[in-house]
């Protein structure tokens, strides 16, 4: 098999890396927010599984060669409104995983020119399936930082918004 312009053991490494993150935090440290208005450890692994399925959608979407607009989501409404806090910390990291293992499957599949299909994302820019990818890792990149913060009792960490 040729080199992928994604690296796919990077992409499923970002579930070690959450899982890691926050081995050993009770369920309080877990839901522990800085402010009413701040994102818990468990919001930010629910926004990660939220990002997660609208990245398989998008990813799906151009293969699709459809030519409708990427979907953005509203970040902060899709966290309050299914109430992630209450969630499981654990059953959210399973969905990611999930997910991280049925898209790398796709990913093995795709020839060099799939990896180059475009898409409009939702401010009009041309995206390649490879740059959503290589998006997608470095904004868990960010929310791994966001909950080294969080841990620590630092406010300040409210989320990330999406760049792709």
């Amino acid at each position: 098999m040729s080199q992928l312009p994604v690296n796919i053991e990077q992409y499923l490494h970002t579930y070690e890396q959450l899982a890691q993150a926050v081995e050993g935090l009770t369920d309080e440290a877990l839901k522990w927010k800085a402010a009413p208005n701040q994102w818990s450890v468990t919001e930010v692994l629910a926004h990660l599984a939220d990002h997660n399925i609208v990245v398989s959608f998008r990813i799906r979407e151009i293969l699709s060669r459809s030519e409708a607009r990427l979907p953005a989501f509203n970040q902060d409404p899709w966290v309050n409104g299914q109430r992630a806090n209450e969630e499981d910390a654990a059953d959210i990291l399973n969905v990611f995983g999930a997910l991280l293992h049925y898209n790398s499957l796709l990913f093995q599949r795709l020839s060099p020119d799939d990896w180059e299909k475009t898409g409009v994302n939702w401010k009009g820019d041309i995206v390649s399936l490879s740059a959503i990818i290589h998006a997608f890792i470095a904004h868990v990149q960010t929310h791994l930082a966001q909950i080294a913060r969080i841990k620590q009792g630092e406010s300040g960490s409210h989320h990330s918004s999406c760049a792709l």
